[in-house]
């Protein structure tokens, strides 16, 4: 069974490595003389006298890099851009780098949003502003609609959030209406430019507003959204006083809707998505020999729900083929909230949920994310199979207890079964790959 638990590593690795950003610009943009492609959209470049970028989110540095080698060299590339680490092969011309926080925005994160709104208040109806989005931006850059709150206010406004086990899409919500520069805000402060947001999205299909909380793009929730999105998850108390006030004072403002003037000359292309990550490591897992189906089913579930899921999918996939190996890959989000103050993240939780379940089976479950990062740990994720509880007992591990104190790294971490690749540089969705052996 360890072989599974290595095929399964294996998989995820092979996948990250078909998901280049670089690349996957140069396959997704081109040139015709002075046009540029951008899925329907074909922009010409004469008609612009300035350029300016705005890269935010986990994947920033790959997205600038790639842009910058797929425009043509005489363009001049003014702009910023906020990620979680430094350039991996050294700054680009032009651009002003900032290291923001994620999940909780910093100091940097701070300037960061100030910056952004300086350099897209200065462009007019001859500038062409490329929006660089990718997944983890909504706390890489950030800054308050209300001056009131302080950065400590934010701070502890996110906390409540990444704790609160609501989905992207509302918590999201929430800070579109908080916020200065989401929701659409950046795309109005830069007035009568020409936008192309080009992404990578971690968010689910048809929900491209929710990456980053959509700063450049129209969003589609509202005041009242918020209103009852608080409710739900009972995060009023939780939050700063000067922030209850903020809404129980009604000072929100409603964010840029759809046939908003800001958006008249906006463009959008998804680089990659759900689509692109399901292909790679369906065809990593068919070339080891599995027969393989995705299914994408338990997004936005609660953890333990959608664990229990997969692995009844996974048994019914493998008893229908009887006589051959079989995966079950879905990508997405399960909901985890924190209930702990231990190590670990959603992806490393969710293969918690599954040990117990395992037990004496010829299956191997693995959750990761494609950003190298789940929850507070210094993990992607994490592996286990049906040997796991066993060699857990033996040292004195009980994994109920680890995922009641949302403990799951720790864990996996003293059985030598952490998913570990260090930051990616990129930020699809999370992976989940089980594999079954007759």
């Amino acid at each position: 069974m360890a072989d599974l638990k290595q095929l399964a590593r294996l998989i995820f690795h092979q996948t990250l490595a078909a998901i280049d950003i670089p690349a996957v610009m140069q396959r997704k943009l081109s040139f015709d003389g002075s046009l540029l492609r951008c899925g329907e959209t074909a922009v010409d470049l004469r008609a612009f006298s300035k350029f300016r970028v705005v890269a935010i989110g986990k994947a920033a540095h790959a997205m600038a890099y790639g842009l910058r080698e797929l425009l043509p060299s005489d363009i001049e590339l003014w702009g910023i851009v906020s990620a979680p680490t430094p350039p991996p092969h050294g700054p680009l011309p032009g651009m002003q780098y900032f290291a923001g926080g994620h999940p909780i925005p910093n100091e940097e994160s701070w300037h960061a949003a100030l910056a952004a709104l300086a350099l897209l208040r200065r462009c007019d109806d001859k500038t062409l502003v490329f929006f660089l989005l990718s997944g983890g931006g909504s706390a890489l850059a950030e800054l308050p609609l209300d001056s009131s709150l302080t950065l400590q206010d934010v701070q502890q406004f996110y906390r409540t959030l990444v704790t609160c086990g609501a989905p992207i899409a509302a918590m999201n919500a929430v800070r579109k209406h908080l916020s200065a520069i989401k929701g659409g805000r950046l795309a109005a402060a830069a007035g009568s430019a020409t936008k192309i947001t080009l992404a990578v999205s971690d968010v689910p299909a048809e929900q491209e507003s929710a990456l980053a909380s959509g700063p450049s793009l129209p969003d589609q929730t509202t005041i009242a959204d918020v209103a009852c999105i608080v409710k739900e998850f009972q995060m009023l108390e939780q939050f700063p006083a000067s922030l209850r006030r903020c809404l129980q004072e009604q000072r929100l403002r409603e964010t840029p809707k759809p046939n908003d003037p800001a958006f008249s000359k906006a463009h959008f292309a998804l680089l990659l998505g759900m689509d692109d990550l399901f292909h790679p490591a369906h065809h990593a897992s068919e070339a080891k020999g599995f027969l393989t189906c995705c299914d994408n089913s338990t997004d936005d579930w609660p953890v333990e729900k959608a664990a229990a899921y997969m692995l009844t999918q996974l048994t019914a996939l493998q008893a229908a083929n009887p006589a051959r190996p079989v995966a079950l890959i879905a990508d997405g989000e399960v909901s985890s909230p924190v209930t702990g103050n231990g190590i670990g993240g959603r992806n490393a939780a969710f293969v918690l949920a599954c040990v117990e379940n395992l037990v004496g089976r010829r299956v191997a479950v693995l959750s990761a994310g494609t950003d190298g990062i789940d929850g507070n740990s210094s993990a992607a994720g994490a592996v286990a199979d049906g040997e796991t509880l066993n060699r857990a007992m033996t040292v004195g591990l009980d994994p109920g207890d680890a995922f009641r104190r949302s403990d799951a790294f720790t864990f996996f971490a003293q059985l030598g079964d952490t998913i570990v690749t260090g930051p990616t540089g990129n930020n699809l969705r999370d992976l989940r790959i089980l594999l079954s052996e007759p």
